[in-house]
């Protein structure tokens, strides 16, 4: 079986979306960031707009618009501290 994150994507009111992903991307101040398991611990500031894209397990893959916040990644995995986050359809998401 392949390795998976433990993904949380909190906005400030509620947690908005948590589970088992592939992979994780996400547009930071300092650029695109892919998130794989095994991925080194880092701590990033989230670019406004921003949009994030997770991979869930099973290959379903959910978009969020975010503004402000953070990203971070530990050996626990992947947390996502955003003011707000909104879903982004499916034909927007390309």
């Amino acid at each position: 079986m392949a390795q998976q994150l433990h993904v949380e994507l909190v906005a400030v009111e509620e947690k908005v979306w948590s589970g088992e992903a592939e992979m994780v991307v996400a547009r930071t101040t300092e650029g695109e960031l892919g998130v794989l398991p095994g991925h080194a611990p880092l701590l990033g500031q989230l670019a406004e707009p921003g949009r994030v894209r997770i991979k869930a397990a099973g290959g379903e893959q959910v978009t969020y618009d975010v503004a402000g916040g953070f990203l971070s990644v530990s050996n626990e995995g992947v947390t996502v501290l955003a003011e707000s986050a909104s879903p982004v359809s499916p034909a927007q998401g390309r």
